[in-house]
């Protein structure tokens, strides 16, 4: 998930604007030896990781949550019984449908997490950052503990929207926290924040496919947010730490923050000392998004249509012949998905696409193909799905690094805080979107059989 570049999140000295050209009014980052540097990596490293990790498991665990599979056996080996929507779907439905869509828990776990985004600017200047990593930690173990003995899913979705609240202030909290540290731990937040897809969905399944049922393999998981408090407390102190300062930026401090989208490119590249961002008018910004249509419609349209193949049909795709059985089936979709987009992520350095809108085209026929095999049920294993799914992680895992290298490439200095910002709207909109659409055709297709 992406954060925008808010005009709240720079830092500027009485020289800025006034005197530009001397490099003397601007102190250097100063060095940092060996072990700091070591600890901070690390630090950011696992804090990336942990950040992400509820999201992506509240993602593999949505057909758990919503067939609430808590017995003894619940853990995938042994069927439990599925939902029944009354007078539509029973246990021999084809689709073997749950009552609600996984779609609704991926409008609870993204719609909290676009909220802040747009509501951040307003009052995160005013909560200290060790304020906002206490209430990451919290709201992260409630939404571990509220799904696993959840008794209805009204407290489950509270718990997947408390994972999205700590995701989405994590990520604005930790990128800013970058700043105040070497630019190296950028690119350690990235590397983390990428290995949290595998490892979230790889993690669920293995620890459920090794026997553990879904409500123990949830309270398994309450060690991540100790670790991203122990990652926190890591952090070797630097010259202007603003961990134990009220404020979100500590007098004295003229390092300011990089543009929020940094770390998911993995380059430190446009990693500034100083803010090369200005105060631009209302008409440049509606030149620049006009010039950023080009990447971000098919940003979007990627994203949408990913996210509705893996909320609104993986649940669909049931091969009841399969050696695995369903709530199986789902985890591994999801695994195989977000491996698919770890590798993509990981390989912008060796391979750059240009073209988003080829990436967009490809991916909306992976969808069409994918629903049509649920329609007409046509494919003949799973094992071909297997295949499709990691393509589809691939797909995703290109358009997303490339849109950002490309949109930084191409913006100017002084314009690319605020079109990174907007260029990270346009995925959560499109994955919004496809939650939406996913829970109207689930409905029609379990009513359908």
């Amino acid at each position: 998930m992406g954060t925008t570049g808010p005009d709240w999140q720079r830092l500027t000295t009485d020289s800025d604007g006034e005197n530009e050209q001397e490099p003397s009014l601007v102190e250097p980052e100063p060095p940092v030896d060996t072990c700091k540097k070591w600890r901070n990596n690390a630090g950011f490293w696992l804090l990336g990781l942990c950040n992400n990790f509820a999201y992506v498991v509240m993602l593999s665990a949505a057909h758990d949550i919503l067939s609430h599979q808590k017995s003894p056996s619940g853990n995938g080996t042994i069927p439990t019984p599925p939902s029944i929507i009354p007078g539509n779907v029973s246990n021999t439905s084809r689709y073997d449908c749950n009552i609600i869509s996984t779609g609704a828990v991926l409008l609870a776990d993204i719609l909290p997490t676009l909220l802040i985004k747009f509501s951040a600017p307003f009052y995160i200047h005013l909560l200290p950052y060790g304020l906002r990593v206490i209430i990451c930690i919290l709201t992260a173990l409630g939404s571990f503990l509220l799904v696993a003995f959840s008794a209805g899913p009204a407290q489950s979705f509270t718990g997947v929207v408390l994972a999205s609240v700590s995701s989405g202030l994590g990520e604005i909290t930790f990128l800013a926290l970058t700043s105040f540290f070497d630019s190296a731990v950028v690119s350690a937040w990235s590397s983390g924040t990428g290995g949290a897809g595998l490892l979230g969905a790889l993690s669920y399944l293995g620890l459920t496919q090794a026997g553990l049922t879904p409500q123990h393999t949830l309270l398994t998981m309450n060690v991540i947010p100790i670790i991203m408090l122990a990652s926190y407390l890591l952090l070797a102190p630097s010259s202007h730490d603003p961990r134990w300062c009220w404020g979100a930026h500590p007098p004295g401090s003229l390092h300011p923050p990089p543009s929020s989208h940094q770390p998911l490119l993995g380059s430190t590249a446009t990693h500034q000392k100083k803010s090369q961002s200005r105060n631009i008018s209302l008409q440049e910004k509606g030149q620049v998004v006009k010039g950023l249509l080009k990447y971000l419609l098919p940003l979007a349209v990627v994203y949408f249509a990913e996210y509705f193949i893996n909320q609104g049909l993986f649940e669909l795709l049931y091969f009841k012949e399969a050696p695995l059985t369903h709530p199986q089936q789902y985890r591994w979709y999801q695994m195989l998905y977000q491996a698919g987009v770890f590798l993509s992520r990981s390989s912008a350095s060796c391979v750059r696409i240009h073209h988003i809108w080829v990436l967009a085209v490809l991916q909306c026929l992976n969808m069409v193909f994918l629903l049509a095999a649920v329609y007409f049920m046509f494919l003949p294993s799973i094992y071909l799905v297997f295949v499709l799914i990691l393509y589809e992680g691939l797909l995703g895992g290109a358009s997303y690094v490339n849109t950002f290298h490309c949109v930084s490439a191409e913006s100017q200095p002084k314009h690319r805080e605020f079109a990174m910002g907007v260029a990270c709207v346009a995925d959560t909109l499109g994955i919004a979107l496809s939650g939406a659409l996913a829970i109207l055709v689930h409905n029609y297709f379990c009513r359908f059989s």
